[in-house]
């Protein structure tokens, strides 16, 4: 202690020996940089600025990238409406009161307040893991996609859940039409021509959406495509698309997508996907380089990896206060954490893993987060789910918002003003009006930058490496 050494006979102490104790240090980890854990890491600190600035709490952020995707751009950066630098928000710039450190979380035991963390570092030192120490913890590591024991999936299939793979999707369906347009093979032109997307959620039916229009406008450029040669198939295991926007809004979208001849099929599943042939369950088989897998998401792994409670779906248990149910000091939001809707009639139903609970997740928990340090009563999260929009494509979308039904154009101009307002930061949000305004008065782009995904196959070569089957290709 500063004060021992205080001789107490000395009757007048300088103002260096007379000054306080060092305030006790607080350490928040939170764990994930997505939805969840950009907006609570952002909440606190501006809640606690005066803390931070007084050296007493210390913010760390633990994220596998040093930024926060906004997913429902993921679509129009497929497409090429929205640069897909400007769906990402850099994490350093936006939180530059955290720590942030770009690893994974291996493994948490809360009993003892650790996390065990790689780095990217980790490899290059040879020290493998390393061991952080935390007061407060916030679990939002988001979800992966939930996939199924298909066969050929893990050979052939194409996720839509990150930019890249936004970026990569975009690449290949050009690159498909580059192969169709120049091969004398009728076969692999018919499989390069074929696009099967599986899942009839959000991801999937707005990837597709988006994609075959953009797929439609680029086909006027090649002189031996044409739109109608193409084959966009949607499987979807339940007898609707789109749950959140209703029964009635699902089925016009159904009857919409079928009047642009994509190909919807519902109470169907992909059974195999080997050898490029994607074989369904109702018996139909489609050669076809390009199987587009959307159907759902589970709980990050690292839930798994933790000694917190969960539910029978790998959810943590939570209450309402968004604490991690029996324990204290844990909390949780977002994909990860089954929070209780205090606002439904029915008792027992949560709220459901979306965006939209997410981003107003993170406001309370950062509150309550901040309330707790400070000794005050903790809030609880109510929110009354206001209703859901999707994009069909340019200008066409369906909504149902506050229980008014919207289609066409008026549902596809609330779809784009909702997510502009909701995207983080105004930096972003004027970038990315600037980028459809611009889309507006100019044409598509339309090349594909497929060697983006083997930047240095041209070098390799050159250097004497060995050659790459196709590398400027993104397949």
């Amino acid at each position: 202690m500063v004060n021992a050494a205080i001789n107490e006979e000395t009757p007048d102490p300088s103002a260096a020996e007379r000054r306080a104790e060092p305030p006790v240090h607080k350490r928040i980890l939170v764990v994930g940089g997505g939805y969840v854990g950009m907006y609570t890491a952002l909440r606190l600190q501006r809640k606690l600025k005066p803390e931070l600035q007084r050296g007493e709490v210390e913010i760390v952020v633990v994220t596998p990238d040093p930024y926060m995707t906004y997913q429902p751009f993921l679509p129009e950066a497929a497409a090429g409406s929205i640069s897909p630098r400007h769906v990402v928000v850099p994490l350093r710039r936006v939180l530059d009161g955290c720590r942030v450190v770009v690893g994974e979380a291996r493994s948490i035991d809360h009993a003892k307040r650790t996390a065990t963390l790689t780095t990217l570092a980790s490899d290059e030192e040879g020290t493998g893991a390393v061991t952080l120490t935390y007061d407060e913890l916030v679990l939002a590591p988001g979800s992966v996609s939930r996939t199924l024991p298909v066969p050929g999936l893990a050979d052939h299939g194409i996720g839509f859940k990150t930019v890249e793979e936004a970026i990569g999707l975009r690449n290949h369906v050009i690159e498909q039409l580059d192969i169709a347009s120049s091969t004398r093979d009728p076969a692999i032109r018919d499989a390069a021509l074929t696009f099967v997307f599986v899942g009839g959620g959000y991801a999937g039916v707005e990837a597709l959406a988006e994609l075959e229009d953009m797929a439609r406008y680029t086909a006027r450029y090649y002189h031996n495509v044409k739109p109608e040669d193409m084959k966009w198939i949607l499987v979807e295991a339940t007898n609707r698309i789109l749950p959140e926007v209703g029964e009635e809004m699902g089925k016009y979208a159904v009857r919409e997508l079928r009047r642009r001849n994509i190909d919807v099929r519902l109470e169907t599943r992909l059974d195999s996907c080997e050898d490029r042939v994607a074989v369904l369950s109702d018996g139909a088989r489609f050669p076809t380089r390009t199987v587009v897998w959307t159907a759902g998401v589970k709980p990050h792994p690292i839930l798994a990896a933790t000694d917190l409670p969960k539910n029978g779906r790998g959810r943590l248990k939570c209450t309402a206060q968004l604490t991690v149910e029996g324990v204290t000091h844990a909390w949780a939001a977002g994909d990860a954490a089954a929070v209780p809707d205090v606002t439904a009639d029915e008792p027992g139903k949560e709220c459901a893993p979306n965006a939209q609970h997410a981003v107003r997740q993170a406001r309370v928990l950062g509150d309550n987060i901040a309330a707790s340090l400070r000794g005050e009563p903790l809030q609880e999260y109510a929110h009354k789910y206001a209703g859901s929009v999707a994009s069909l494509g340019l200008h066409k979308g369906v909504a149902h918002v506050y229980g008014r039904k919207l289609k066409g154009y008026p549902a596809w101009f609330m779809h784009r003003v909702y997510h502009l307002s909701r995207v983080p930061t105004f930096n972003r949000k004027a970038r990315v009006l600037a980028e459809w305004t611009l889309s507006g008065l100019f044409k598509r782009e339309i090349v594909s930058l497929g060697s983006l995904e083997h930047p240095r196959a041209e070098f390799e070569l050159a250097a004497g490496g060995k050659p790459q089957d196709n590398p400027k290709g993104s397949s």
